[in-house]
């Protein structure tokens, strides 16, 4: 029998009129309908049966476009488990091969070759849209993860974050925009490939860089005043470039700066109360040595700036309890970089002035001539915390607290497992990759993960829920403090740093509370009916506000 009609979306077949009698229109499908919860069992099933994390990435993406309520029905069902799935670690390998995996358009792919027209195509697209995205994250491409310049394969961090944004923070995913901003690449594998898919050049100059994105922003934000613009992963100096002649003109924050400062500070909040505890050091007398020079490293320094200022220091005061090592040593007033200034612009807040002409030009020699507290690594270089320098700060400290934070684990510093046997079970360990938890010394041991992911989402929709004009350093701030007052009792008597993932939509409600907050308080927000709440009221509110999907 043939098809003729559709009701209601069912596919029926044509009526018989018979004399005499009123025949009803039959509804039936032409395929299975498998119930939410089959298709759920049907999902897990089917990624148990691939053999690698890159496969099972990529049937997920596809499920993703076809059906995004199983996606985030998924998602939602075992956090702890997808979530390196979609995101890191996974993710960075997905981007690698981003050309040879590539089966269609994630989002909105810009080519700085069409510079002239960009308003004009980003005019179009919008025309297209049947609402306004909420959170758009952009990328260049130039420093994804710490896998350095993969050009057009940054649409996957565009992707992969704005995956998290609606699991954990409850953001619509009709509201979601991903973007990537293909100037090229200085990635010569990439330009070799024969199946890369992005521009063939090099990589624009930051002059060229910095056009492109004045025209981006100040056209997505005309067409969409009340969006979120999220950066990720462009390379150091176009970051801070671009955070600091962006963030008070238009609703835009940098997460690899701020969200991961953010992030960072409410772990070393909890790390460094416990420690002093144990060790009755004073909370301002904290001292903490980076391995890293790069955005992310001296934006979370920066942050952490806060603890020491909510302790009564000043801004020299604070500033000068870090301790930045590069890839030419520690940062001095005295290195021939500085001295001939050839040193990076972002890098010159953290120069030391004290160190009397010597020169530290490893991290074993930093840790002994500073004696710190606390380590943190934003360096990309696998392995950088050696035993001997993890053993030291066991020496130096009752509860040392070592942050290997690069991404993805083939970049991190230090291993979750080698951190408790080097330090005998003493260190306050927090990654920025995830690891197993481990029986160490017949006690359960869980490595703290100071992923953006607890913060970002709360950020974002802190703002959107605020109609905060821009997002200012205090509303960052405000993310961090939520997040570190966001443990449970359970979480805390288990010794965490921070609350488990499998709570993030609670987390992310109190933390965009926070945000809201901060916004008010700093006269940015828009949004008058949530002036004069409660705290619990606010995350409720924040709360009742996030997208559940349907499965």
């Amino acid at each position: 029998m043939a098809i003729q009609d559709l009701v209601n979306g069912v596919p029926t077949p044509p009526e018989t009129p018979f004399e005499g009698k009123v025949v009803k229109p039959v509804h039936y499908s032409t395929y299975p309908s498998p119930l939410p919860a089959q298709q759920l069992a049907r999902l897990k099933a089917h990624l148990n049966s691939l053999e690698n994390p890159l496969l099972k990435h990529m049937h997920l993406s596809r499920i993703r476009r076809s059906d995004p309520d199983l996606f985030f029905a998924a998602l939602k069902d075992d956090l702890n488990q997808m979530a390196p799935l979609v995101y890191t670690p996974t993710v960075g390998e997905a981007c690698q091969k981003y050309s040879h995996i590539y089966t269609g358009p994630e989002g909105l792919y810009l080519s700085i070759d069409d510079k002239d027209r960009l308003p004009e195509i980003l005019q179009a697209y919008a025309a297209t849209l049947s609402r306004i995205p909420q959170i758009v994250v952009v990328t260049d491409g130039s420093r994804i993860l710490g896998l350095g310049d993969l050009g057009i394969g940054g649409m996957g961090i565009s992707v992969g974050k704005l995956n998290l944004y609606v699991a954990g923070g409850g953001i619509d995913p009709n509201g979601t925009l991903p973007v990537v901003l293909d100037m090229g690449t200085n990635n010569q594998t990439l330009l070799d490939d024969p199946l890369y898919i992005g521009l063939k050049r090099p990589r624009a100059s930051l002059a060229e860089a910095e056009s492109f994105m004045d025209t981006f922003m100040d056209t997505v934000s005309t067409l969409f005043p009340t969006t979120v613009i999220q950066h990720e992963d462009f390379y150091s100096e176009a970051a801070f470039l671009f955070l600091e002649k962006y963030q008070k003109k238009y609703r835009m924050f940098n997460d690899d700066i701020q969200g991961t400062g953010a992030v960072i500070l409410a772990g070393f909040l909890a790390a460094a109360r416990k420690a002093s505890a144990l060790s009755g050091l004073p909370l301002k007398d904290h001292k903490v040595v980076f391995l890293g020079g790069g955005s992310a490293a001296v934006g979370v320094a920066k942050e952490m700036m806060n603890f020491f200022l909510m302790e009564g220091l000043s801004e020299q005061e604070a500033k000068e309890r870090f301790w930045l090592i590069d890839t030419k040593g520690l940062i001095t007033s005295t290195r021939t970089d500085v001295v001939t200034d050839k040193i990076a612009g972002h890098k010159k807040y953290f120069i030391r002035y004290d160190t009397e002409g010597k020169e530290y030009k490893t991290l074993s020699d930093v840790i002994e001539y500073v004696k710190p507290t606390a380590l943190v690594g934003l360096s990309t270089t696998f392995g950088a915390f050696e035993q001997p320098v993890v053993r030291r700060m066991a020496e130096l400290n009752k509860a040392p607290i070592i942050f290997p934070l690069s991404n993805p684990t083939s970049k991190c510093e230090l291993a979750f497992s080698d951190a408790l046997e080097w330090t005998n079970g003493k260190v306050l360990f927090a990654s920025g990759s995830p690891y197993s938890p481990i029986v160490y010394q017949g006690k359960l041991r869980e490595a703290a993960q100071g992923n953006n992911f607890l913060v970002f989402p709360g950020i974002g929709f802190g703002a959107l829920m605020a109609g905060a004009k821009h997002v200012t350093d205090g509303m960052i701030t405000a993310s961090a403090i939520a997040l570190s007052e966001a443990m449970t009792p359970d979480e805390e008597s288990d010794e965490l740093l921070y609350p488990r993932l499998d709570r993030i939509r609670e987390v992310s409600a109190r933390v965009a509370a926070g945000v809201v907050l901060a916004a008010q308080k700093e006269g940015v927000d828009t949004t008058e009916r949530l002036r004069g709440m409660s705290w619990d009221k606010l995350v409720q509110e924040m709360l009742d506000s996030q997208w559940h999907a349907r499965c």
